[in-house]
């Protein structure tokens, strides 16, 4: 991120080119937490401002209509519920993620949420900038009803809208999990959608671990992919995209199916 900049815009406007109309800053192991134990807690605000700088830049060098999105993602490690901080640190340390990418995103995302009370404090964070909230879930692979803490994903869902979420999501899951969860949001009178993952599944993640050590699927080429896609816009679903594994090929396939089906592409 600080040595070689130009590779994060390059990778921004490569999912631009490919039809994206919201990217998301390249921040997500930048949290207070993540930096003390693997890092430099010094870098927080540099690796902050350089993130910024390279989606910005990919924008304006695109000329198109695309918004940024901040990234919230977990404060300590993907995919373990067991590793949130309390309420109290939870929402002084998402107010610094806000407080430090409020100046330049467009809205904010909070996502790959396990817990409840994690996805709320976010939220309630995002939601004091006055910027757009989405809320993003990662939910059980074998059962897409229930947040990775066992949660339901319906309740889940409906304490952040009511705690000022304008959209709701699914992501980093297999996609036929985020099938069975399109299924749950439906109901909740604001824009849903999902963007899976291509592991086999991440559940064997530890804490501090990086996704490389994960094992992609075989079977989710970008027509496998946008197959998945397309049954949720089919069930309602207007905000899709991709998570890990899911690069600007898969989105470019993505955007010309939804396109072809008469779903025109927007910073929505």
């Amino acid at each position: 991120m600080l040595d070689e900049p130009h590779l994060v815009t390059a990778a921004h406007r490569d999912f631009i080119e490919a039809g994206a109309r919201v990217i998301t800053v390249n921040n997500y192991s930048a949290t207070p937490q993540r930096l003390a134990r693997d890092g430099d807690p010094d870098m927080f605000e540099p690796l902050h401002a350089a993130a910024l700088s390279a989606a910005r830049k990919a924008r304006d060098e695109s000329g198109q209509a695309i918004r940024i999105a901040g990234c919230l993602p977990p404060l300590v490690a993907s995919y373990h519920p067991d590793s949130v901080p309390d309420d109290a640190t939870c929402l002084r340390d998402y107010r610094r993620l806000v407080a430090v990418q409020t100046g330049g995103v467009d809205l904010f995302l909070c996502e790959t949420m396990t817990l409840t009370r994690e996805a709320r404090a976010a939220t309630l964070a995002a939601v004091e900038s006055q910027r757009p909230v989405w809320v993003a879930f990662t939910v059980d692979d074998r059962d897409g009803t229930r947040l990775r803490s066992g949660e339901p994903l319906a309740a889940a869902a409906q304490e952040v809208v009511a705690s000022g979420a304008e959209g709701v999501l699914v992501n980093c899951s297999v996609p036929e999990a985020v099938t069975t969860a399109i299924g749950e949001l439906a109901g909740l009178g604001v824009p849903f959608g999902g963007y899976a993952n291509a592991f086999t599944s991440a559940a064997e993640l530890s804490p501090g671990g990086t996704v490389d050590t994960l094992t992609t699927r075989k079977d989710l080429d970008p027509d496998g992919y946008a197959e998945h896609a397309l049954r949720w816009v089919e069930q309602g679903a207007t905000l899709v995209g991709g998570c890990c594994e899911v690069g600007p090929a898969h989105i470019a396939t993505l955007a010309k199916r939804l396109t072809a089906a008469g779903h025109p592409l927007a910073a929505s």
